[in-house]
C-alpha cells in the first residue's frame, strides 16, 4: 500500500504536464474519428469502440484538473474554483 501513494503521485506529475485543452481536444478527435468510421467507412463496431473513448478521456481531464486545483490549494492557501475555471461572475 505504501507504493500506491508514490505511484499515484508519479502518474499525477506526468499527467499534470498535459494542458486541460489537450484532454478536450483528444476527446473531440475521438468523436470525429468515430463519426468518420461510422458514416464514411461503414465500420460500425469500430466506430462504437472509438466513440467510447471520449467519456474516459474527459473524466481523466477532469481528474487532472481537480488534482491541479488541490495541489494549488495546498501550496498557496484557498483557491476560488469558480474564478480559476473561468466561471466566476
Amino acid at each position: 500500500m505504501a507504493n500506491e501513494g508514490k505511484m499515484t503521485r508519479a502518474v499525477e506529475e506526468q499527467t499534470a504536464k498535459i494542458p486541460s485543452i489537450g484532454y478536450l481536444g483528444f476527446a473531440v478527435t475521438t468523436m470525429a474519428a468515430s463519426a468518420a468510421l461510422a458514416f464514411v467507412f461503414r465500420k460500425r463496431e469500430w466506430a462504437n469502440f472509438v466513440g467510447l473513448w471520449a467519456p474516459s478521456i474527459l473524466i481523466m481531464g477532469l481528474y487532472n484538473k481537480i488534482v491541479k486545483l488541490q495541489d494549488e490549494q495546498q501550496v498557496g492557501g484557498s483557491v476560488d474554483i469558480g474564478k480559476k475555471s473561468g466561471l466566476a461572475a
